[in-house]
């Protein structure tokens, strides 16, 4: 039996059914629906997985960004690197208290993206802050961009973070602001279960018309 096929099987089983989330550290509507999901998870039977994808990666060949986007990106590279190595040296499960650590700081404290808050993060994890070294080398690049391309290349690159994998179909988003909680995260939850398990579904979409809010 694959590793996809126990999975399945645990999940009818239980009832729990897995998601795959896809996150860059810097980008606030991601930390947003990753607020959401926990959420979800604590009235919905979800087992949230974590994994990296890069907003630096991914717009590394565009030209028609702004110069403060551009900015932004030159910060992304050494979180996702970090990030990657924390995974790569004590496995995947590091991730979502790694993520939690960073995000706080970053979106709710607005502390600064260099390595002191980085090495803060780590202590709060429970990981060696000599991980921060990775923020400035590219020796774990490859590995960011496998994991990058396992997520992104379901779902197209005319899209950025979070994206959610789900019963074998993917999708960018919800993008939502603030996170809803208790039974509205898991009604929010449904409805992500609703249009996953619809064959040739691909967007709903509206104009964001208020800021990231955070609570």
């Amino acid at each position: 039996m694959s590793q996809t096929e126990t999975v399945e099987a645990n999940e009818r089983a239980t009832g729990t059914v897995t998601a795959d989330f896809w996150f860059d550290p810097l980008c606030p509507w991601a930390w947003i629906t990753s607020r959401w999901i926990i959420n979800a998870s604590e009235v919905r039977p979800i087992e949230v997985k974590w994994h990296v994808m890069s907003l630096a990666y991914l717009n590394a060949s565009k030209e028609d960004l702004s110069d403060e986007y551009r900015q932004l990106l030159a910060q992304a590279w050494g979180p996702v690197r970090v990030c990657i190595a924390a995974e790569q040296a004590f496995g995947p499960d590091v991730l979502g208290p790694l993520y939690t650590a960073l995000g706080n700081r970053f979106h709710l404290e607005q502390k600064p993206k260099d390595r002191a808050t980085i090495e803060e993060a780590l202590v709060e994890a429970g990981l060696p802050t000599d991980l921060a070294d990775a923020a400035d080398s590219e020796e774990f690049d490859d590995a960011l961009k496998k994991s990058h391309h396992e997520g992104m290349d379901q779902v197209g690159y005319e899209v950025g973070t979070p994206v959610i994998s789900v019963n074998g179909a993917a999708l960018f988003g919800p993008v939502i602001t603030p996170a809803p909680k208790g039974e509205a995260a898991g009604v929010l939850w449904d409805g992500i279960l609703a249009v996953t398990g619809t064959p040739g579904f691909f967007e709903l979409k509206r104009s964001r018309d208020i800021p990231p809010i955070f609570d």
